[in-house]
């Protein structure tokens, strides 16, 4: 079977997981996590990271610097993973979903502006599939009405607008770490900060309320809880696999862009021929090759599909159910139609894009794509 992920290891993981050993420090704030924070604002400009055990925990540590309190409303996507509603639904915020674009998964930026009220406290956008929203628009909003704009990265590690890194635009964004995406520690986040303002609460609340960090830093005798936080430091170990994948970042995103240059460019022809709809890429974007995808007429060819695929040997998935209408939230949704979503939800499958996928491998999924539809 080839699988739709696998977590690519650059070989030097286990080099710098001894060498944190070596170090004897193997809790959050260690000298992998530093680099891997040192690295990430160097190289994109951000003006603070903070590592964090997950994308979803850097959401939840972006709800609470923002102050979300019962009776606040959010603004979101409705065709995006639950972390993102969770994290803000935890602090008592009534979600407000929005429906996403007809060219591609991203939220309507157009449909936004109809849904603020006087209690939308924030706008969270994904960036799905690495591809950016229309952020000029967004932020443009954001600033009118006051509200802050928050970035879930967690697919947009290295990709742009406008020449602009995803990540660096809204007032706080998160990354995601995890095993299924480009750069990977297993588990893991960060949290970027783009507004002065949160950095120094932010490092309070990560450290469990405590200033634990200014205490290390010398400048204070001791700490104190002085906030609310939780735990939200990854261990150094976790780091060190973080920092190996972060020093091959140029070599991952090279061939994972490869590979979806090859799909793309082999199967054009079936949207050319009408039979499905391939990412769109707008002129503000850069595509980092994180995703892969394919949009079909109806929920039963895509079914049909994934079963061709699989019976040949090829694991092909599709993604989000609809946070809207799901089990947990349809009672607490209002009666406004999210269109596009039900179509990217019923419709649209990933094809498998890692690093390690062979060309032969590649080819063989290019084939049974072209079977399919002959």
């Amino acid at each position: 079977m080839i699988p739709f992920n696998k977590p690519h290891f650059t070989g030097n993981e286990i080099k710098y997981i001894a060498d944190a050993m070596s170090r004897g420090k193997t809790a959050g704030d260690g000298y992998y996590t530093k680099a891997c924070q040192s690295f990430l604002c160097e190289k994109y400009g951000f003006a603070k990271t903070f590592l964090t055990t997950s994308c979803t925990d850097a959401l939840e540590l972006a709800a609470l610097l923002i102050d979300i309190k019962p009776g606040d409303e959010v603004i979101m996507p409705s065709y995006t993973f639950v972390s993102m509603a969770n994290a803000f639904l935890l602090r008592g915020a009534k979600i407000i979903f929005a429906d996403s674009n007809a060219s591609n998964p991203n939220v309507d930026a157009d449909e936004v502006e109809a849904l603020i009220t006087a209690q939308t406290k924030a706008i969270v956008v994904v960036h799905y599939a690495g591809i950016a929203c229309d952020m000029d628009k967004l932020k443009a909003l954001a600033d009118k009405n006051s509200i802050f704009l928050i970035e879930d990265a967690a697919q947009a590690i290295d990709s742009y607008y406008n020449g602009r890194p995803l990540g660096g635009i809204g007032h706080l964004a998160a990354f995601s770490f995890h095993e299924t995406k480009n750069i990977s520690c297993g588990e893991g986040g960060v949290l970027v900060i783009n507004d002065e303002r949160f950095i120094k609460r932010a490092e309070i609340i990560r450290e469990k309320g405590t200033n634990r960090s200014a205490f290390f830093r010398g400048e204070v005798d001791k700490y104190n809880w002085v906030d609310i936080g939780s735990s939200f430091l990854p261990s150094d170990i976790l780091a060190a696999v973080l920092y190996a994948q972060l020093e091959s970042l140029e070599e991952i995103q090279n061939r994972r862009k490869q590979i979806w240059n090859f799909y793309y460019n082999s199967l054009k022809y079936l949207e050319e021929a009408g039979l499905v709809k391939f990412p769109q890429l707008p002129a503000y974007a850069t595509n980092n090759g994180h995703i892969f995808y394919m949009i079909f007429d109806s929920l039963e060819k895509r079914t049909a599909y994934i079963d061709h695929m699989k019976a040949n040997g090829v694991q092909t998935v599709f993604h989000y159910i609809a946070l809207h209408s799901s089990p947990h939230y349809k009672d607490k949704h209002d009666d406004r139609e999210l269109p596009m979503v039900e179509v990217y939800q019923d419709c649209l499958v990933r094809l498998p894009l890692f690093y390690d996928l062979e060309d032969q491998d590649v080819e063989k999924v290019i084939a049974l794509t072209r079977q399919f539809f002959a």
